[in-house]
């Protein structure tokens, strides 16, 4: 076909029929695809119904599409059969009952199945914008696999609609491809995600704080993205690669969170295959340069992907297994809903420097009845996303780091973000199936405290994260422990420790974040992998309603402030949960510690014997210049 058709015009007339007309092409036995989502055209599925009787053994193929899907009625059972490539809600009564099919497949690879006719397609039904003044037609609001389906069937049957937004990119047909046109003007379906309840809100906080200035992210729909996009206003230079957009991403580009400025695929390009929303959106994508609308064999294409530097994947998922393992497509034996891109974005995004893959889920389901955190997946299940593509996986109650984890270590991370409801019972099943140690303890109701992270730059101008121990961390404190001098571990402990046990080691991972807290303080520096270089921590005495407290901090990193910031961090935290003081035991010889305590801002009272000082403070008694000069001198 030349760029430029003098005639296209003149041919366009002619291809003009009715919808009714255009159908009569339609053979029995024939495989007709049909756009997708909102780009559904809905006057060609209707005049297609309408003909069933006449075009038996039909086979209608699709991903998911927002408008109604009446070849999938019980009525037409012995003429159409629908093959789904994505199980959406208007067809997953049909395969449920067995009169529909599920084909699982990556969206990646779907354009490939229509090119080698290994799914060839007979005839393409699909939506697009009137030409242009070149006779180029866009695919709108869906390019992802109806590009391929329109490029690879026999015959294309197009409803023209002058509502369809004109989307730029990889995203055109000429009318010369196109062998009947359908005109029409009708609304384009919109799709609005419901308002984020509290605990959508906060998943979304969890997933916006993996993600890091200057990432491009990758988002679905539902209200948990949604949740993710309003986390994100305080972010800078974020770009978009994905599958999906929504309304969502409107008031991010026009704030200027989202500009693509550092992107290094497509700088500047908002790149998606299709999208679901408001009226706002299609207005907002028509003719707009800045999106750059391709087909799924690009945007999906996991090597593509990992060309965006710090991609973000964000998807969802129905269950996860205490190894690791995502079902996202099927309840049990019911297929619900499909692969998709997940596997597409998650793999991608793996390979991307610096990249981040992210499964994020409500803790539970039916009202709270039903753990979506489980030892083993339901009988039927699906993984979609295997053991070892998975990375982090996200609820309301925190963030499990997965990658590179042993199986051990799996559990007991996703264990800590399930809902305190199953977590006894999700322990229980983890030491019967041999997951975890026997002696494995946890705080079963301990909420994770966010409020409690904090960053600092301490006196050698190093960053430290200081955050609330998690039972994870079990592994780098003891490379922590095993790191540290004689003479560190011996003014800890006060007598000459040579191991630190796991019996020893996870009450110190196991607090429940009020009577009991272990602090720690994380480097994260560009040249290693982040490294627990101190701990503060406190045990509650009821009988005097004060704690005791301690420090470690590694040899490398003492005389930094790290000491002092932990004991002003671990005292606040006291005073919010109505702790009256602190005691502790100082060898004399440690005097870094005692001049943390003698920096504490309290009157510190001690007493001394045997080469030891018993400390104590109370924090209504600050330390003024009215403090009596011996307590302060024996400090």
């Amino acid at each position: 076909m030349p760029f430029f058709d003098p005639d296209w015009r003149e041919k366009y007339q002619k291809r003009i029929v009715s919808a009714a007309a255009a159908m009569q092409s339609i053979r029995p036995g024939s495989r007709v695809f049909i756009g997708s989502g909102a780009a559904e055209p809905q006057s060609l599925v209707k005049a297609l119904t309408q003909r069933g009787a006449e075009i038996i053994d039909t086979e209608i193929i699709h991903l998911m599409t927002l408008g109604s899907a009446p070849y999938t009625d019980e009525n037409f059972k012995n003429t159409f059969r629908h093959n789904a490539l994505f199980v959406g809600a208007n067809v997953r009564k049909a395969v449920g009952e067995g009169r529909a099919d599920y084909t699982p497949v990556f969206l990646s690879e779907i354009p490939r199945l229509f090119r080698t006719r290994r799914l060839g397609l007979d005839a393409a039904l699909i939506q697009i914008s009137p030409p242009d003044h070149h006779g180029f037609c866009s695919f709108g609001v869906s390019v992802d696999i109806v590009k391929a389906a329109a490029e690879s069937a026999d015959v294309v049957i197009a409803e023209v609609n002058e509502k369809m937004p004109r989307v730029l990119g990889d995203s055109f047909i000429h009318i010369n491809n196109l062998d009947y046109v359908v005109d029409v003007s009708s609304d384009i379906p919109e799709s609005f995600p419901g308002e984020p309840d509290e605990i959508e809100r906060e998943i979304g906080r969890n997933v916006a704080s993996l993600v890091e200035d200057g990432s491009t992210i990758q988002t679905g729909i539902g209200n948990i993205p949604h949740a993710v996009m309003m986390a994100l206003t305080h972010k800078r230079d974020l770009g978009v690669h994905t599958e999906l957009l929504t309304d969502a991403v409107i008031d991010l580009i026009d704030s200027g969170v989202i500009n693509g400025r550092k992107k290094t695929l497509l700088p500047g390009k908002i790149v998606a295959s299709f999208c679901f929303g408001s009226q706002r959106l299609y207005e907002y994508i028509d003719n707009n340069p800045i999106f750059e609308f391709r087909s799924s064999l690009f945007t999906n294409d996991p090597m593509v992907i990992a060309r965006n530097d710090r991609m973000v994947a964000i998807n969802a998922a129905l269950e996860v297994d205490l190894t690791g393992q995502i079902c996202s497509d099927s309840i049990g034996h019911h297929f619900y809903s499909g692969i998709g891109g997940q596997v597409d974005f998650v793999r991608g995004a793996a390979r991307s420097l610096e990249g981040k893959p992210i499964i994020a889920l409500r803790s539970t389901a039916q009202n709270g009845r039903v753990s979506r955190i489980v030892p083993s997946l339901q009988l039927g299940a699906g993984v979609v996303t295997t053991r070892g593509d998975v990375h982090y996986v996200v609820t309301e109650y925190g963030v499990a780091d997965l990658w590179g984890k042993s199986v051990r270590e799996r559990a007991l991370a996703l264990i800590n973000i399930a809902h305190p409801d199953f977590r006894e019972e999700l322990l229980n099943q983890a030491k019967k199936r041999r997951l975890v140690y026997a002696d494995q303890i946890l705080v079963p109701k301990a909420r994770y405290p966010h409020e409690y992270e904090t960053t600092q730059t301490n006196r050698a101008d190093q960053q430290i994260f200081y955050r609330p121990v998690k039972p994870t961390d079990e592994a780098m404190l003891k490379e922590m422990f095993y790191s540290l001098s004689r003479k560190t571990i011996f003014q800890r402990y006060m007598f000459s420790r040579t191991a630190m046990p796991h019996a020893k080691m996870q009450k110190l991972c196991n607090v429940d974040y009020k009577k009991n807290m272990t602090l720690v303080a994380i480097l994260n520096d560009d040249s290693a992998d982040e490294r627990i270089v101190g701990v503060g921590d406190y045990s509650y005495d009821p009988a005097t309603n004060t704690a005791d407290v301690a420090f470690l901090v590694h040899d490398d990193f003492q005389s930094n402030g790290i000491g002092t910031s932990l004991l002003k961090q671990l005292i606040s935290i006291a005073i919010k949960n109505s702790i009256k003081g602190f005691t502790a035991d100082v060898l004399a010889s440690n005097q870094h510690m005692l001049h943390v305590f003698n920096k504490s801002g309290y009157a510190v009272r001690t007493t001394f014997d045997d080469g030891l000082y018993h400390i104590e403070f109370e924090f209504r008694e600050p330390l003024t210049s009215e403090t009596p000069k011996a307590d302060r001198d024996k400090s």
